[in-house]
């Protein structure tokens, strides 16, 4: 929202959310009815039918760009503003696609009240010149001059100050503007097409290829990395005055009072806006600036994989309103389990991992890496683990201090908590980190206050060795159910601490710490009020209404901990798993030891660092307190 917002800020259809597509169904079904139903292609309304294909392909491309824009960013080498991107940004831009129905409706409108507009061949050379040249002329020149008034303080106080609060740009931030700004935009954008139908020029192709032009352009200039090639400008030097850079526009986002125009940089080189450190930006960020060759270095490395087919469009490279939402959270879910049925399969067809994230905290520069598998395809644990192989090597190669094993990359059965891979290479420079002492600690604050007995459930993994050793330690008794775990555990334990331990064949406690394999049918034998406190790396289903469910082991991140606005699975927003939260404190720290087999950080010594940090324990259930 504009920092005072003036009449008209709001889009009409703002409290309509997703339902906003439903203005365009009338028109759609009617002119796509009349197109179906004509007696012949004569009486075909070619321009009133292909608004929605239009309005399809303008959501897809859009897509497209934010995509391989946040892709290009989180390879780092020419971004062009190295900020970080929040929240606040990802949902002042929710709402990109309101344009592209603004559009729509408006094309409906004109072709159904203006008889010029009905028929229209689908091409037309005369009307792609007049296009051009009315282009270049009255809409830059207008839009220059447009432009320059919402800087003065009265408009950009309740208008355009809503598009410049991104001062890290993406595609979408071009299209982010307060509802009567846009308005005036696209009178100013009528102009070509309402002109090609006032001189009979106009034709399906002008009309729309314009549209795709304006997006392409839009898109261009607000992607935060530069992808002109130089070469263009070396062969043909005029071209500086007829296209703008990424890297130019950028500047008048940092600098606001410079490089007014549109998408032809001539009116700022006219009335002298340009900003004069445009061509020296664009020289820099083509070739990389040596602070980004360096940060493209990584120091940690979170290796995951993709979970459910929906959290394909849950990365951060996917939807970005999704991915701003814990995982199943999204309002369209029906609409993303269709999508995930054509998109998912695709991933199979990846033969390595790739990049998702890339954040900062203080020095440290942490990426995420996915394996494109998702969880049901972890059963064919050779395939899996060779990419992991393969994801450990690559680390290593780019010098990475720490790769952390995420969700089911670091399982027993596939790689031993990950000690296969250190066995493989015992010069391995790069720290494999499991995160099990973290996890442990997280679990142990979940723990309500006050609590002297818990039951241990799930199947037997280091984390739940470690766990019941730790609390045995605290003398709380741990009531186990699965024989052959308790018989691991016993001989592991000092004398004075056997008697912590017990064989259980009731589930009378309140607390019950569960991992992987818990069943339904074992949540029916809980009592009323029990404490569920998972330590595994995915959440329990939850069928007890009575019951309260904590969720898996997690902390909230530092608030220095910078280009953070995807959640981690089904976390919240600025909450991350503690597994991935072990391996940035084993950098930060500089430990020398993998933690990953029978390797181990220790439970207090990776808590005390981790809250030393910066990070702080987190529970959905505020009111319970940690037993340590």
């Amino acid at each position: 929202m504009a920092s005072k917002p003036g009449p008209l800020t709001r889009w009409p259809w703002h409290y309509l959310g997703n339902y906003k597509y439903a203005l365009v169904a009338p028109w759609a079904a009617h002119n796509t009815y009349r197109f179906v139903t004509a007696s012949s292609s004569d009486e075909r309304d070619f321009l009133g039918f292909m608004v929605l294909p239009t309005l399809l392909l303008r959501l897809l491309y859009s897509q497209i760009w934010i995509t391989v824009s946040r892709y290009q960013t989180a390879r780092t080498k020419h971004r062009i503003v190295n900020k970080s991107l929040d929240f606040d940004q990802v949902d002042r831009e929710r709402n990109w696609d309101d344009q592209i129905i603004l559009t729509a409706l408006l094309f409906y409108v004109v072709n159904a009240t203006v008889p010029l507009a009905q028929g229209l061949p689908w091409w037309n050379s005369r009307g792609l010149v007049v296009t051009v040249l009315l282009h270049v002329g009255p809409v830059e020149f207008l839009y220059y001059w447009l432009h320059r008034a919402l800087h003065h303080h009265w408009l950009y106080a309740r208008y355009h100050s809503h598009h410049h609060a991104s001062i890290v740009t993406e595609p979408i931030t071009s299209v982010i503007h307060p509802f009567a700004e846009e308005l005036v935009y696209f009178l100013l954008f009528a102009i070509p097409p309402l002109t090609t139908v006032a001189t009979g020029t106009a034709s399906v192709y002008t009309a729309n290829g314009y549209l795709i032009y304006i997006d392409f352009m839009n898109y261009l200039g607000h992607c935060n990395f530069e992808l002109v090639p130089k070469v263009l400008f070396d062969v043909f030097p005029p071209l500086k005055y007829l296209l703008y850079t990424p890297s130019f526009h950028s500047l008048h986002h940092t600098q606001f009072r410079t490089n007014y125009s549109l998408f032809m940089p001539m009116y700022d080189y006219i009335y002298g806006t340009m900003d004069k450190s445009s061509d020296e930006l664009y020289e820099q960020t083509r070739q990389g600036r040596p602070e980004q060759l360096l940060q493209g270095r990584p120091d940690v490395v979170h290796l995951t994989h993709l979970t459910v087919p929906e959290s394909v469009f849950h990365l951060r490279l996917g939807f970005a309103s999704v991915a701003s939402s814990p995982l199943g959270a999204a309002s369209c879910r029906l609409a993303l389990r269709v999508a995930s049925a054509f998109a998912s399969p695709l991933f199979s067809l990846f033969a390595s991992t790739f990049r998702s994230e890339t954040n900062r905290l203080d020095k440290l520069n942490i990426e995420t890496w996915v394996i494109p598998r998702f969880t049901s395809q972890y059963t064919d644990a050779y395939a899996v683990s060779r990419l992991i192989e393969k994801a450990v090597s690559d680390a290593e190669a780019s010098g990475a201090r720490v790769l952390t094993l995420g969700l089911l990359n670091q399982g027993y059965e596939l790689n031993i908590n990950g000690e296969l891979y250190v066995a493989r290479n015992p010069s391995l420079k790069t720290k494999i980190v499991d995160g099990t002492s973290l996890a442990v600690a997280a679990v142990l604050h979940m723990i309500p206050r006050g609590t002297k007995d818990v039951l241990l459930l799930g199947n037997s993994y280091k984390i739940s060795f470690v766990l019941a050793l730790s609390l045995c330690k605290r003398g709380i008794q741990v009531g186990i159910v699965n024989k052959e775990l308790y018989d691991c555990l016993k001989p592991q334990l000092q004398p004075e601490m056997k008697k912590s331990l017990v064989l259980s064949c009731s589930y009378s406690s309140k607390v019950w710490l569960v991992g992987d394999g818990l069943t339904d049918e074992e949540q029916t034998k809980a009592q009323k009020g029990v404490h569920f406190v998972p330590y595994s790396q995915f959440p329990p289903n939850k069928p007890r209404k009575d019951c309260t469910y904590h969720c898996t082991p997690a902390l909230l991140v530092p608030e220095s901990f910078e280009n953070l606005h995807a959640c981690e699975n089904w976390l919240p927003r600025r909450v991350m798993s503690a597994w991935r939260a072990a391996g940035i404190v084993h950098a930060l720290e500089k430990w020398e030891a993998h933690e990953c087999g029978v390797g181990m950080t220790g439970v207090d010594k990776a808590w005390r660092a981790a809250l030393a940090r910066g990070f702080r324990p987190y529970d959905h259930h505020r009111a319970t307190h940690a037993t340590c």
